[in-house]
């Protein structure tokens, strides 16, 4: 009987949202890597508060994952306007009190698949605490992700790097999902908030090299203020390799299909552009470049579930 291909889906934020959702509907083994760098909002309060991993970037991918995912979606992103829970996510609660009834951040996350009724596996890629920090172009250090996510500072200057302080290990469970993969997806989300935090947890890189799985990168389809000012797909993929290394990505994907000019007039509010592929780089010639429609017929300028899930599954058979 043939076995379900093992699909590693590494990132966090809702970037990551449409892949697993889209995915979830193949025969496929999923699991999701995600992000332990966000301290904004909700998240922050109970990392300080309760001294957790940040629930935020978990909640989400459980969500993507469950049987029941909007239901589910309505309930556990449903925000308290009022009173001593204002500010905070159910679902962010629900994850705190887990973690205090099963004594560990990665214990509580295995009880809320089943509660859930998750199809995959939900992996934190760290269990260490540490916080982002960031070097701009003109030297400036800015700390935190929700400080680099939305700036304070002049935001139209460039990122120079990132990385976590204190330094931390990779999740055991996360190395070991990543040897077994037959396809390592990564991203899309932000950059350098969400994507990039990963890449910097000691052993995750190594572990992706070693990894016989091939690997493929999504790439965002509207730029992000402060991030990725200006960026094209070349851009994204340089700054990829540049923490992951040269020669370890196989595929590249890139939506074509640019939003009603409509559309794309709320995101330039917020001085985000849409990304042009731009594919002439010679960065990309060693990878094998995939092109499509990606993109939601209305609403928030994102991957559509149906297509990227359709696309990625695909390519998983072919492999």
């Amino acid at each position: 009987m043939k076995k379900d291909k093992r699909i590693v889906v590494i990132g966090g934020g809702t970037g990551i949202f449409s892949v697993l959702s889209g995915l979830k509907r193949y025969p496929l083994h999923l699991t999701a890597i995600v992000s332990m760098a966000d301290d904004g909002g909700s998240t922050g309060i109970l990392r300080e508060e309760f001294g957790i991993l940040p629930p935020g970037d978990i909640r989400r991918a459980l969500v993507a994952l469950s049987e029941e995912e909007q239901p589910l979606a309505n309930l556990l992103n449903y925000r308290f306007s009022k009173g001593s829970f204002k500010g905070h996510n159910l679902g962010n609660l629900l994850l705190t009190a887990l973690t205090d009834l099963e004594g560990s951040f990665e214990k509580a996350v295995r009880q809320a698949e089943k509660i859930l009724g998750v199809r995959g596996e939900v992996i934190p890629v760290t269990l260490d605490k540490a916080r982002l920090k960031a070097e701009l172009e003109n030297g400036q250090v800015i700390i935190g992700e929700t400080n680099i996510d939305i700036p304070k500072h002049d935001g139209r200057l460039k990122i120079r790097k990132v990385w976590l302080e204190p330094a931390c290990s990779a999740n055991p469970s996360a190395l070991k999902a990543i040897a077994q993969a037959d396809l390592i997806i990564i991203g899309p989300g932000d950059l350098y908030t969400s994507i990039i935090p990963n890449l910097l947890v000691k052993g995750i890189t190594e572990a992706i090299k070693k990894s016989r799985a091939k690997k493929a990168y999504i790439c965002n389809i509207m730029t992000k203020f402060g991030e990725t000012n200006n960026f094209m797909g070349k851009d994204f993929l340089q700054v990829i390799q540049k923490y992951l290394g040269d020669n370890v990505l196989d595929f590249a994907l890139f939506n074509n299909h640019r939003p009603t000019p409509e559309r794309i007039e709320k995101y330039a509010r917020e001085k985000a552009k849409f990304v042009e592929p731009d594919l002439s780089s010679q960065r990309i010639k060693n990878l094998q470049v995939i092109e499509g429609d990606f993109l939601r017929r209305r609403g928030f300028i994102r991957h559509d579930p149906d297509k990227i899930g359709r696309a990625l599954f695909n390519l998983a058979e072919n492999l």
